[in-house]
């Protein structure tokens, strides 16, 4: 029942337009006809739950029957939110501003909630502060995100008034990221997406994703980023690539090699990572958003209701996706 739910729930939010013109890129770059693609996502959608971009992004179209098996797809990673993430508890990751509460240890760096702080107090925090982010407390994918320099912020009640009606309650200091992750792009703090199950006495990592911005101030998807995944030691074996199925060896903007690179401080991410897992164990389930700061690494944000990172088999020359691995750790 929950599957058949999941999957009219996804129906009803799909975005025909968008699926019809994604059919039309992989119609050019394989020769097939365009409806036979679509036809082939559709029943992807039954047989393997997944959605038209997890055809798209894991190249289902390359790959046979046995292969697409073993890719998580949108469906298979909602059955295991729904399994470990209890509801009562995920409000905790849910709200951007409870989650600092909750994680402060682990953040790193100042923040205010409009809703709950004074005029005086939120005057004060912009003062000491020369560059802040606004944050919509329960947006995805790093909508509703703005960076403001407080030097230009010439009318308070203006800002204020603004922030709240976009629902940008939180407001926290920007994060100073490390030399290294800024070398690959300085206009945004390029983060990792650690995805880890806490089975009840261990915390795994299944998957370390890096994330880079290009072009903007966001390093996600939505806003023109691009990912690949990292090896057990936190390095970058294969390019990584943005939407639109680009690939990129470099920067495009900076010129930084992406493959080879090493995340600084990766042992302490992982170390924080285990305790950090073990602070709300009724949500065994997340994906972290971690930041590399000069000394140390900080929690970005956590995800519940995390997706998958899988790299394209045409990058990495293999046609197995992650399932396998999972399910050395959870029953899926």
């Amino acid at each position: 029942m929950g599957r058949i739910k999941y999957y009219f729930r996804r129906l009803k939010a799909l975005d025909y337009k968008n699926m019809w013109r994604i059919a039309g890129l992989i119609s050019k770059e394989t020769g097939k006809f365009r409806l036979f693609i679509l036809f082939d996502m559709i029943g992807c959608s039954f047989i393997y739950q997944s959605g038209y971009l997890d055809y798209f992004e894991f190249e289902f179209y390359l790959l046979k029957r046995a292969e697409r098996k073993t890719f998580i797809t949108g469906g298979i990673a909602n059955s295991i939110i729904v399994k470990y993430n209890q509801k009562e508890f995920r409000h905790k990751f849910a709200d951007k501003s409870e989650f600092n509460k909750v994680f402060r240890e682990y953040i790193g760096r100042d923040f205010v909630d409009l809703r709950e702080s004074s005029d005086e107090l939120v005057k004060a925090f912009l003062a000491g502060h020369d560059v802040v982010m606004a944050k919509v407390t329960d947006s995805l994918m790093g909508y509703g995100v703005e960076r403001f320099v407080t030097a230009e912020i010439e009318d308070f009640d203006l800002f204020k008034q603004e922030r709240m009606e976009r629902r940008q309650f939180l407001i926290e200091e920007y994060f100073v990221q490390h030399e290294a992750m800024s070398s690959l792009y300085p206009e945004s703090v390029n983060t990792l997406r650690m995805i880890t199950f806490f089975d009840g006495k261990d915390v795994h990592v299944l998957e370390g994703v890096l994330k880079i911005g290009n072009g903007g101030h966001l390093d996600n998807f939505g806003a023109g980023g691009m990912y690949t995944v990292l090896d057990d030691g936190g390095k970058v074996l294969y390019p990584a690539f943005d939407k639109d199925a680009v690939a990129f060896k470099k920067h495009p903007i900076t010129g930084t090699d992406i493959v080879g690179f090493q995340v600084p401080l990766y042992n302490d991410i992982v170390e924080m990572l285990d305790r950090a897992a073990r602070e709300v164990p009724q949500i065994q389930y997340v994906g972290w958003d971690v930041a590399v700061g000069q000394k140390r690494p900080s929690l970005i944000e956590g995800n519940y209701n995390t997706g998958v990172f899988q790299m394209k088999p045409s990058l990495t020359g293999s046609k197995e996706g992650l399932l396998p691995k999972f399910r050395k750790v959870i029953d899926i």
